[in-house]
C-alpha cells in the first residue's frame, strides 16, 4: 500500500494542528455550532444523537496490523471499546468527545491514517474489490488505481466543494465485489481488442431518495487517461450540478435529467479540451505506486494434507471452510472472510480485543494484510492452506468464525436510530431478530445465498435498494414501520428492488422474512438462489405469503 513521505506527514500534522485550534475555539464558545459544522465535517466528525461520531478513512479497505492495532487502541481509549465498519469500508467511532478529536487524529497520523474527506461535498473514500491482489479473476490490481485516485483527489482544489458528496469505486474482475453500479463513478476494468487495459466508465449511480444504477458513458477508456477523464466528468458536474436543492444535487440526478447520452457527449467535449499530459499519471509514478502492492508469496503445493486431516476431523471447520474461504490466485493460499455477523450481535461492530486478535492474525498469517469488505466483514487475503485450521481456531475463540458469508444472517445494516440523527427507525434490532431466526448453520446453508440489507432511513447507508431482500425503516406518526423490497442486487447483475407492499410494523419484519424464505424454498428449482427464483416467479407468490391475512 502507499506510504506517507515527508510531505504527507507534514501536511497531515499541519491539518490536525489547524483542526485543534478550531476545536478549542468551539469549546471556548468563540464560534457557533453552525460555524463549526463545515470544519468538523471536512475532518470526518459528525454530531449524532448521543455523541460525536468520527468516521475514519480506510482507503480501498486496506489495513495492516499496525493500523488495526491503533484503531483498537483508539476505540478502547477514547470510545467505548468497539468500532463499527461501514458499507464504504470506513470505521466509525460513535462515542467521541469533542475535546479528544484532535488527539485521535494525531494518533491516526502515527500510522498514516486520517479522517479527511469522509464527509462533506467532496470526493469521499475510494473503494475497491476487497479481494484485490488475491483473486485469479482480476485483470489487474484495482488498488493501484484506487490509490492513484486517492492521491489525485485528496484536497483537490477544484473538487473540494462539489454540489454534493461524491463516491468512486473500482473493480478489475468480472465478478463485481465493489458494487460499482451504485456509485457516482463506477470503474470496471476491461481488456481492449489489442490487449490494452482500460475501464468501462459508469456515472450516475446512487441509492437514497431517488435510486439509480449508473449507466455506462464510455465502454473503454485506456487506463493511462483515467485522471484526465475523471476531471472531465467532475467539471461537467461542477458546472451543471444543482446547488440550490440538496435532494437534487447528486450527479445521478444530473445524469438522469440530461440523459446518459447527452451527459457523455458533454464529458467527451470537456475531455477533448483537457491537457492529458498534465493530468495523466507518469509511468514512473505508476510503477512506484504499484510497487506497494506486490507481496512476496512462497512456492507451495496446491494441496495441504494438514488441511485435509483437520477438515475430516472437525465438521465445524469443514463448514467454515465452505462458507468463509475462497480460492487464491497463488497455489497453497486461500482468502479468508472474517465474519462480523454472529447472530444477535450488531452487524459490522468489532470490539477492540477482536481488532487486536485479527491484527495479530494478519501479521502472522496473511502477509500483514487485512481488508474491510463493504458487506461489513473483514478479510485475511493471503493465508496458507496449512495455517487455515489455526486461524479458524483463533477466530472461533473470539466469536469471529460464524460460517455465514452471503447467507441469510450475513446482514448489512446501518447504525439506524440507535445512533444516527438522520434515521427514522432502528436497523440494528431488526437485523438481530432476523439473524436469530436463522441461527441454524445447517438450515442457513440449505437456504443458500440470500443478501438482506437494512437501512434506517431513505439515505440508504444499508444499501437496502440492492438487497435480495431490502428493508427500509420509515416513520409513521412517530411509530417505526419497515418497507420491504425484493429482487435487488449490487453485483454485476445489478438491479433495484421492487416494493413488496405496505410497510410492516417492527414486530412483523422477522416473521415476514421467514415467510419470504418459505416461499423461496417451496418454489425454487435446482441450483436457484433466492434472487433467481424471485426473478423467475415474480413478486406475486411472495406478496401473497406476507399479506395473506390482510385480504
Amino acid at each position: 500500500m502507499y506510504r506517507y513521505d515527508q510531505i504527507d506527514r507534514e501536511f497531515v500534522a499541519d491539518r490536525t494542528a489547524e483542526f485543534r485550534e478550531q476545536v478549542n475555539r468551539r469549546l471556548a464558545g468563540e464560534i457557533t455550532e453552525d460555524q463549526f459544522k463545515p470544519i468538523r465535517l471536512m475532518n470526518g466528525l459528525y454530531l449524532q444523537l448521543h455523541a460525536y461520531m468520527l468516521r475514519i478513512a480506510i482507503p480501498y479497505g486496506f489495513l495492516n496490523a499496525a493500523k488495526l492495532r491503533k484503531l483498537a487502541w483508539i476505540a478502547s481509549t477514547y470510545d467505548q471499546g468497539y468500532g463499527h465498519f461501514t458499507t464504504r469500508t470506513n470505521l466509525q467511532l460513535h462515542w467521541i468527545k469533542l475535546k479528544d478529536a484532535p488527539a485521535i487524529l494525531e494518533h491516526l497520523a502515527e500510522v498514516e491514517m486520517h479522517a479527511m474527506q469522509t464527509s462533506g461535498n467532496t470526493i469521499r473514500n475510494v473503494t475497491a474489490d476487497p479481494y484485490a491482489g488475491a483473486t485469479s479473476d482480476e485483470l489487474d490490481d484495482p488498488r493501484v488505481w484506487a490509490e492513484v485516485i486517492r492521491q489525485w483527489s485528496t484536497l483537490h482544489p477544484e473538487f473540494s466543494f462539489l454540489p454534493r458528496k461524491f463516491k468512486i469505486a473500482v473493480t478489475a474482475a468480472a465478478k463485481d465485489r465493489a458494487a460499482t453500479k451504485i456509485y457516482d463513478i463506477g470503474l470496471a476494468m476491461r481488456r481492449g481488442r489489442n490487449g490494452e487495459l482500460g475501464f468501462e466508465v459508469m456515472v450516475g449511480g446512487g441509492l437514497g431518495r431517488t435510486p439509480y444504477l449508473g449507466p455506462t458513458i464510455r465502454e473503454f477508456l485506456p487506463v493511462r487517461h483515467l485522471l484526465s477523464y475523471l476531471e472531465a466528468i467532475l467539471r461537467v458536474y461542477n458546472r451543471h450540478g444543482r446547488r440550490d436543492n440538496i435532494w437534487k444535487a447528486r450527479i445521478k440526478v444530473l445524469v438522469a435529467s440530461l440523459g446518459a447520452e447527452e451527459f457523455a457527449r458533454q464529458v467527451e467535449d470537456e475531455w477533448a479540451k483537457s491537457d492529458h499530459e498534465r493530468t495523466d499519471v507518469p509511468d514512473t509514478e505508476l510503477a512506484r505506486i504499484r510497487g506497494w502492492f506486490t507481496p512476496t508469496f512462497e512456492t507451495l503445493p496446491a494441496r495441504s494434507e494438514a488441511l485435509e486431516r483437520a477438515k475430516a476431523a472437525d465438521p465445524r471447520f469443514a463448514r467454515w471452510l465452505r462458507r468463509n474461504t475462497h480460492p487464491h490466485k497463488q497455489p497453497g493460499y486461500a482468502i479468508v472472510d472474517v465474519s462480523l455477523k454472529k447472530p444477535g450481535d450488531t452487524p459490522g461492530d468489532m470490539s477492540s480485543a477482536q481488532m487486536e486478535l485479527v491484527a495479530d492474525l494478519g501479521e502472522r498469517f496473511s502477509l500483514d494484510e487485512i481488508r474491510v469488505h463493504y458487506n461489513q466483514n473483514l478479510i485475511l487475503p493471503h493465508v496458507k492452506l496449512d495455517d487455515l485450521y489455526e486461524v479458524f481456531q483463533a477466530l472461533d475463540a473470539a466469536e469471529l468464525a460464524t460460517p455465514n458469508m452471503d447467507l441469510v444472517s450475513d446482514i448489512i445494516a446501518c447504525p439506524g436510530l440507535d445512533y444516527c440523527a438522520l434515521a427514522n427507525a432502528r436497523a440494528i434490532p431488526v437485523a438481530q431478530q432476523i439473524a436469530k431466526r436463522f441461527d441454524d448453520a445447517e438450515r442457513a446453508e440449505l437456504i443458500g445465498e440470500l443478501k438482506i440489507k437494512i437501512s434506517g432511513c431513505i439515505n440508504a447507508c444499508g444499501h437496502h435498494h440492492v438487497g435480495h431482500i431490502g428493508i427500509l425503516g420509515v416513520d409513521k406518526k412517530g411509530e417505526e414501520f419497515y418497507q420491504v423490497t425484493l429482487g435487488g442486487s449490487g453485483a454485476e447483475d445489478a438491479t433495484l428492488g421492487q416494493i413488496l407492499g405496505p410497510a410492516l410494523p417492527a414486530n412483523r419484519v422477522a416473521e415476514a422474512v421467514e415467510q419470504l424464505v418459505d416461499v423461496y424454498m417451496r418454489e425454487r428449482k435446482e441450483g436457484e438462489r433466492f434472487l433467481d427464483t424471485y426473478r423467475r416467479t415474480g413478486v406475486a407468490p411472495f406478496k401473497e405469503a406476507v399479506y395473506a391475512d390482510a385480504h
